[in-house]
């Protein structure tokens, strides 16, 4: 599953899918947004990995996006839009993503940390929408994405502007969950991986389903969804293992069943 330009680390219940083009700021490449492809396929077809840490090698950057001097390869406008995309695969991974945001998240960067379910970011994190400076917008889910996490607003100031926000601007606005000093990034994202890789698995993947669900159904539909998801989880070997080590007042031991 490695490559060069990017690197997949296992351990434990925790797989680490780093972007590996630090001297590009891990701008994406073709082969590399398939080899993200492939790992992500590796995570989802895996009873062992529990938990995903996407994050970018080195110190400035997570991810600058599609590598612009590759895009001119694209013989039609109609070729691109339908070439593979990198951050559908981490939007559909069927397992948790924490996106550890090291750095410059930027375009189509932006646009994966935002694919991930939970995002941390270094004091040094930055993000942009840039696509408007160079003549065109997101592709990958910007819009949605920024939307759904910061409100149409600010959303609107990003996109509109190009300009990039710092790590404390998109923590107040809820872009991140948490922002550490960069040295404390992967232990915490490995802390935060750890944990959930501890809870039950398919209630954890139910659950990330459900969160999709409730941001694009009417609330009475979500609430209907929501409980049917839930007697699903409530039927599973794993639910009954919960609640025998409950009465048992032990640790449970779940088994993905």
């Amino acid at each position: 599953m490695s490559t060069p330009d990017l690197t997949f680390e296992v351990d434990g219940a925790v797989a680490v899918i780093t972007l590996n083009r630090p001297q590009k700021l891990n701008a994406v490449t073709p082969e590399m947004a398939e080899a993200i492809e492939a790992a992500i396929a590796e995570c989802d077809a895996s009873d062992v990995i529990r938990c995903v840490i996407l994050t970018g090698a080195g110190e400035k950057a997570f991810c600058a996006g599609s590598d612009i001097t590759t895009l001119d390869a694209y013989e039609t406008p109609w070729q691109f839009r339908n070439r593979g995309d990198y951050c559908d695969a981490v939007r559909l991974c069927s397992k948790p993503v924490i996106a550890a945001v090291n750095g410059y998240a930027l375009g189509g960067g932006l646009e994966t940390a935002m694919s991930c379910d939970i995002r941390l970011a270094s004091d040094n994190a930055k993000f942009a929408a840039p696509e408007i400076k160079l003549g065109w917008i997101g592709g990958g889910g910007m819009a949605a994405g920024l939307a759904h996490s910061i409100g149409a607003s600010n959303a609107a100031m990003m996109i509109l502007t190009g300009d990039p926000v710092d790590a404390a601007t998109a923590l107040s606005w809820g872009l991140v969950s948490e922002v550490v000093a960069p040295g404390r990034l992967m232990d915490r994202a490995r802390e935060i991986a750890a944990v959930i890789a501890s809870r039950a698995p398919i209630a954890a993947e139910t659950a990330k389903v459900n969160l999709r669900a409730a941001h694009n159904m009417p609330y009475e539909k979500a609430v209907e969804y929501e409980r049917d998801l839930q007697t699903i989880c409530f039927a599973t070997e794993d639910a009954r293992e919960g609640r025998a080590a409950f009465a048992e007042k032990r640790p449970p031991v779940f088994r993905r069943r």
